[in-house]
């Protein structure tokens, strides 16, 4: 059991954190990523001041074409407002994992600069480190005028449900002056840096020319934070808090532990990536040994971004489902008594061919964090992330967050035993043989931790 005097130090924490008042009626969250995509579309038709976009990426196809036409027009419409894009310098440059195509985002970017010639606004590449796989932008939110619109999707097809499949997001539509201009802040800040270099162009620099900056640019993104406003004496209302940081003591990650060792009845977890760090197993441990409530939802493996169907084609990048579902049948087993007497549920999402790719955690009636942050190593090391947390002491959001979960809990399936989920022995023969290849020279670990 934890001490009072440590029990106090986190609620300290949380207590202390930055908060800005929020109405409730300013909070709406969306259930579908068909909602997510027409309230986008909304937010960049009325916008009046400035439009900010920030995802992983923005997607040569159907769905992203559909947000940067809209943003053409926008401008063309109101030339003073201010539009600004960015997505990662790296995943804007390389195709598709697979895609032998030549042509990438950032070539999209110039062809529809050139095309819409009458209308200028910067699309920005941002790297957060000098190769993707140690680290990219996962920094999120669309920010129109006084609005938030929050969520962990990229803009693509599957993420706007642009045709017949879907992945599967959290979204929320926040109205909060505060909160766009210190999201807003934040953004024109990295804007300054040198490292970052325009997607837009023909002549953008190659990595190597700009290696130096980006170095610098990572350290400073490890100490760069949001510049909230003070509030005093809000704590017994509904706040909001936004969270930035880059690295395993960033202030997000401190937060994300803190919120977990506060929780005093049930704490729920979202994560499309069975893939915790050690700190955050440790903690979910912690709180079931307390005889706490703790529920994980994860998507299965078929609902997994990099699943490969067995009659398609084998790609390594496709053994990475097995490898999570080997770590959540681990988990299982050894926590297999607190499922037994119902103190643990653990969720598994999956609805036809389409994707899972929530994150977010819900600590009794009173917090509930936003994030784009899949609570993997990753994340926890690599990635710049941000979120925004929500305290709700008066509970005024409590049939909103109710209706969320009910809605993500309808496509799950609770375990009843680690033997739910299959074996090694049961994977199709391609991904068996390479797994056990990886385990002979231990490189499963190492992929576990950038990816």
């Amino acid at each position: 059991m934890l001490s009072k005097f440590k029990r106090n130090k986190y609620q300290q924490h949380l207590a202390q954190l930055p908060k800005l008042p929020q109405a409730a009626d300013g909070i709406q969250t969306l259930h579908s990523p068909e909602q997510f995509r027409a309230a986008l579309i909304t937010l960049i038709q009325q916008a009046k001041t400035r439009v900010y976009l920030v995802a992983l990426y923005l997607e040569q196809d159907d769905g992203g074409q559909g947000i940067l036409s809209a943003l053409y027009n926008a401008k063309r419409s109101n030339p003073d407002l201010d539009v600004r894009v960015l997505v990662d310098w790296h995943r804007a440059q390389r195709g598709r994992i697979g895609d032998k195509s030549a042509s990438t985002n950032a070539d999209w970017y110039c062809d529809m600069a050139e095309k819409h010639a009458d209308v200028k606004f910067p699309i920005y590449g941002i790297p957060v480190n000098t190769r993707e796989a140690l680290g990219v932008l996962h920094l999120k939110g669309f920010i129109a005028d006084d609005c938030v619109l929050y969520s962990g999707a990229s803009l693509n097809d599957v993420y706007l449900h642009q045709h017949d499949k879907y992945r599967y997001d959290r979204y929320q539509l926040i109205r909060n002056a505060a909160l766009a201009d210190t999201m807003s802040g934040y953004i024109t800040t990295l804007l300054n840096d040198p490292a970052v270099q325009r997607l837009d162009s023909r002549s953008r620099p190659k990595n190597l020319e700009i290696k130096a900056d980006i170095r610098q640019f990572r350290q400073t993104l490890r100490t760069l934070g949001y510049k909230t406003p003070g509030s005093d004496g809000v704590n017994g209302e509904l706040t909001v808090t936004p969270l930035v940081g880059l690295g395993k003591q960033s202030p997000l990650n401190n937060t994300i532990h803190h919120l977990m060792f506060c929780t005093e009845r049930r704490l729920v977890m979202c994560t499309p990536y069975f893939n915790l760090p050690a700190l955050l197993i440790k903690n979910v441990v912690r709180l079931l040994k307390e005889g706490k409530q703790v529920e994980i939802i994860i998507g299965d493996k078929t609902a997994n971004d990099f699943f490969i169907p067995e009659d398609q084609p084998f790609k390594i990048i496709g053994a990475l489902p097995y490898l999570y579902e080997i770590n959540l049948r681990r988990f299982v087993s050894r926590l297999q008594r607190y499922i037994d007497n119902q103190q643990l549920t653990v969720r598994l999402w999956k609805d036809g061919d389409n994707s899972f790719h929530l994150k977010g955690l819900w600590s009794d009636d009173t917090w509930q964090l936003l994030t784009g942050n899949n609570l993997n190593p990753r994340a926890w090391r690599l990635d710049l992330e941000n979120a925004i947390l929500i305290h709700d002491p008066e509970k005024v959001l409590l049939e909103q967050r109710l209706q969320e979960l009910e809605q993500i809990r309808a496509y799950t399936t609770p375990l009843q035993s680690y033997t739910d989920l299959q074996g090694i022995a049961q994977y199709p023969v391609k991904v068996r043989k390479l797994i056990r290849r990886l385990r002979r020279i231990r490189i499963d670990r190492l992929i576990s931790r950038i990816l």
